[in-house]
């Protein structure tokens, strides 16, 4: 009957109203490099999945984990690049993970002076790589729940910081108390993203899980 199409008519406008009414999230690729055993993964899964990671395995490839969040009413989805920190899983690798990225976030360990000397030799890599001077970079000092087992000083890291001008967090990925800090470490680039262009992948099945990348 003429009541039952107009019905469907209605409804089929309405979910086409909607589809045109809620705008993509837009995705920016954010990877994170560091020496292995650093907790570069357990950062990463704190953040998308809200817990700490216990006796996680040495990342081979690229692991990838992604999170929206809701900012001054956009979406933005951070896809965040989960990177091997052993050089024999890197060297096949590395150009991909550094292809088209919007941010980096360098991570050492605070009981790990060598983590943090090493430090330098990241910054020195992306440059090489291309990833330009306007990309936002930050330090995370990992670990920092091992008080008494720290061998770099908050001063020190905070210096090398400075001197490259890049925002400095100590954090702990295990500690839940901590979690609020480890969401504002990846919603400070969240806000300094928003106005970049938007990242064309193709996306994971996963909402908020990880996947691995073998390159």
């Amino acid at each position: 009957s003429s009541n039952t199409f107009l019905y469907y008519l209605n409804n089929l406008l309405l979910l086409l109203s909607s589809d045109y009414d809620t705008a993509p999230a837009r995705i920016f690729k954010i990877i994170v490099i560091g020496d292995s055993n650093v907790g570069k993964t357990c950062l990463t899964y704190r953040f998308c999945g809200g817990t700490f990671l216990k006796n996680p395995e040495a990342t081979i490839g690229v692991d990838f984990r992604e999170r929206t969040l809701e900012l001054d009413g956009e979406s933005i989805k951070l896809q965040i690049w989960d990177t091997a920190g052993q050089e024999r899983f890197r060297k096949s690798m590395v150009e991909h993970y550094y292809r088209s990225v919007h941010a980096v976030i360098f991570v050492y360990d605070v009981t790990s002076l060598s983590s943090f000397e090493s430090v330098p030799e990241w910054i020195e890599e992306c440059s090489r790589h291309c990833v330009g001077p306007l990309v936002p970079r930050i330090m995370v000092g990992n670990k920092c729940d091992l008080r008494d087992r720290r061998e770099v000083p908050t001063t020190a890291a905070q210096c090398l910081a400075d001197s490259y001008n890049f925002p400095l967090f100590e954090t702990s990925a295990k500690e839940p108390g901590e979690k609020e800090h480890v969401d504002a470490i990846f919603l400070t680039l969240a806000y300094r993203l928003k106005s970049h262009k938007q990242l064309r992948l193709k996306q994971p099945s996963e909402s908020s899980g990880g996947r691995q990348l073998k390159l």
